[in-house]
């Protein structure tokens, strides 16, 4: 059974880091993304948030693979900013291979940010996203 994006939705954050540590980390991302932000992941509160967030602040990733960056899109607008630098790395969670996301050196506003990704499903990736050490929330990434 392949998992979806709504499924994520769903699960608890005891089910999503489950199923991150037994995934695979997939192809590098290329092109447009959707982003859902998950705070809070399987409560009623989480619900709320998630067109809260996509409208206000983040919609998602554009990836550049050929130049190893992406670019986040923001605000209501859909601006193109906040940039990443892509590469192949070890993940903060088990220690397995993963994509990461590294803001330290590209962007001065997100520079204590580090993102980890993982292929869930062909064209569907689980997302976690540090503040320095700390893991602040699950994000998914539809293409």
């Amino acid at each position: 059974m392949t998992v979806t994006a709504r499924d994520l939705i769903q699960m608890s954050q005891a089910e999503l880091d489950q199923l991150y540590r037994n995934s695979p980390v997939g192809a590098l991302p290329d092109g447009d993304s959707q982003g859902t932000a998950l705070f809070f992941p399987g409560s009623w509160l989480s619900r709320i948030m998630i067109p809260v967030i996509k409208w206000l602040a983040w919609q998602g990733k554009v990836f550049h693979p050929d130049e190893q960056f992406l670019l986040n899109k923001i605000l209501p607008l859909r601006l193109r900013l906040v940039k990443a630098a892509v590469y192949p790395g070890e993940s903060w969670i088990d220690g397995q291979a993963a994509t990461i996301l590294d803001y330290s050196k590209t962007s001065f506003i997100a520079q204590k940010i580090r993102d980890e990704i993982r292929e869930v499903a062909p064209n569907l990736y689980l997302g976690q996203a540090y503040w320095g050490k700390t893991r602040v929330l699950n994000f998914i990434l539809e293409f």
